[in-house]
């Protein structure tokens, strides 16, 4: 778990990047029809865009939030860390499904007399990827970049904690 501001704002920027590259590819295949290099060519008017969207929506809303939501659950200091972490996924992929299923709506489909029925289709199509996704791939490579990118200062954190323990 990241323990300081910048770990926690690397952490998220490389989750949101990966998790936009991976539902810009995702709902753009659904619109047109299947996967194809259009869909990546098309994903290049998109990808900045949504990645802006989330980035903000994370930092601001659903990371904060969702640690709240996932401790009403689970304890810390009671519960397993990956109990706590899978808690934390699960609260998170719940927030910002519904939001940025909600900014695809509107950047793919515009505003219309459907857009209430198009957004309640994009949270039913992305909700089962978002959450399998975050749990069993992202969210473990995130964790294991973050690990290479702040092994030093890990270290040192493990070495401070374990000297205020003893």
């Amino acid at each position: 778990m990241p323990s300081t501001k910048l770990q926690r704002m690397v952490f998220a920027f490389l989750t949101v990047a990966i998790t936009v590259h991976v539902f810009v590819f995702y709902n753009l295949a659904i619109e047109m029809g299947g996967m194809s290099n259009q869909v990546f060519i098309a994903s290049k008017k998109i990808i900045l865009i949504e990645f802006i969207f989330a980035f903000l929506l994370e930092i601001l809303i659903a990371g904060p939030l969702s640690e709240k939501l996932a401790f009403r659950v689970v304890n810390s200091r009671e519960n397993k860390p990956f109990v706590v972490t899978t808690a934390i996924i699960c609260a998170t992929v719940a927030l910002m499904c519904p939001m940025m299923s909600f900014i695809a709506t509107i950047l793919y489909n515009g505003f219309s007399s459907e857009f209430i029925s198009q957004w309640m289709q994009k949270i039913v199509f992305n909700f089962p990827l978002a959450f399998f996704s975050e749990l069993f791939f992202i969210q473990p490579l995130v964790r294991f970049l973050s690990s290479k990118i702040f092994k030093t200062q890990l270290k040192r954190q493990a070495i401070e904690q374990a000297a205020a323990t003893a």
